[in-house]
């Protein structure tokens, strides 16, 4: 699975302004409800929901949080690289910088646990990272987020 196949340049935010995890959160849902056509409460509860189960902040400065939700028919992402790095409660207690959003469709199963994973790789990969956090530009992140993933390797 290609991260091109659930994302799309509006679907990045090269500068998201976020002072706190609920608020990083809402601003990811009004962009995920205009990409979805679904309501942003319902986004926005569906991510709290997910969080109160343990955060998904993963470590790096890297959160990925996501969930599944009846009324999507298809995985969607979102990518936002935060103007300046919150807490996210994250496994390693550092602040978060780098966010993925993800939701997939209640009955996804396997593919949105393949998506999770593909983004994991990604995200784990320093050359990426690195890449991610140095570009301003939606086009520049864009084209990290979707190169082939033996592409990333140094």
């Amino acid at each position: 699975m290609d991260l091109s196949d659930l994302i799309t340049p509006y679907g990045v935010i090269p500068a998201l302004k976020a002072t706190t995890k609920k608020q990083a959160l809402q601003e990811l849902s009004v962009r995920a409800s205009k990409l979805t056509g679904i309501d942003q409460h319902e986004i926005f509860n569906t991510l709290l929901q997910r969080e109160r189960l343990g955060s998904t902040g993963v470590g790096n400065g890297i959160a990925i949080p996501h969930g599944k939700m009846n009324s999507l028919h298809h995985i969607v992402g979102l990518f936002a690289r935060l103007d300046e790095p919150i807490d996210f409660d994250a496994i390693d207690e550092e602040p978060v910088d780098l966010v993925f959003l993800l939701l997939a469709p209640e009955d996804a199963g396997a593919d949105h646990l393949k998506a999770l994973a593909r983004i994991s790789r990604l995200m784990r990969e320093p050359t990426a990272v690195e890449k991610l956090r140095s570009s301003r530009e939606k086009e520049a992140l864009y084209a990290v987020l979707t190169e082939p993933a033996a592409s990333h390797a140094a």
